[in-house]
């Protein structure tokens, strides 16, 4: 956390959700609010995780407000894992409440760009969303939702070459009935390891041309 972090108890389906609301950069004011999700609960996923991170300096950088939360069961977040379903719904009652109204992005790692395509699927024809960015996408593990053809030039697929939890074919497949472009990172793990500097740079750069 920075000086500009703030801690936050939200209330969900499931109880108390913990957050964590990244301020925009001084001078002058935020361009909307980023709701990002972290990967699997199960295997040791929270709103710590480095990848989340990096989303959230990335979106800081370009004059957004950052919001991490930690879903049902992880941290100080009540409740317990729930296969995505209530997950989903973690992340509507943080954009509820943080997020009602105004510009907004949505974006996810891993379990949670799954997560984070389905709550755009909810939320599409209802709000503003000016970016969808889904890093190593679960497509291999659950089924990510399909994204409507007007979101395409808003939406930012990253996805490593070599990760070895989601397998970029599994990506691609559920890309290409939708002519999604996926950007692939040489070399790249399914954590980025020596890479979320470049991750950055690729966020950074898909929301300044946005």
């Amino acid at each position: 956390m920075n000086s500009r972090t703030e801690k936050i108890q939200l209330k969900g389906a499931a109880g108390a959700i913990e957050v964590l609301r990244d301020a925009a950069a001084a001078g002058s004011p935020a361009l909307g609010v980023a709701v990002i999700a972290h990967p699997h609960p199960l295997f040791g996923g929270t709103m710590d995780n480095k990848v989340v991170q990096t989303l959230a300096r990335a979106f800081v950088s370009c004059g957004w407000t950052a919001v991490r939360f930690n879903f049902r069961g992880v941290g100080a977040s009540e409740g317990t894992h729930d296969e995505g379903r209530g997950e989903r719904d973690d992340m509507l009652a943080v954009v509820e409440q943080l997020a009602p109204e105004g510009p907004l992005a949505i974006a996810g790692f891993s379990f949670g760009a799954f997560v984070a395509s389905c709550t755009a699927e909810k939320l599409w024809a209802t709000r503003d969303i000016r970016h969808l960015v889904l890093v190593g996408t679960a497509a291999s593990r659950f089924s990510v939702a399909a994204l409507p053809a007007e979101a395409h030039e808003r939406t930012l697929v990253v996805h490593g070459e070599h990760d070895d939890t989601v397998p970029l074919a599994a990506v691609m497949d559920w890309a290409r009935p939708q002519s999604l472009p996926v950007t692939v990172v040489p070399g790249g793990s399914h954590f980025f390891h020596g890479q979320l500097p470049l991750l950055k740079s690729l966020v950074v750069r898909h929301l300044r041309a946005g």
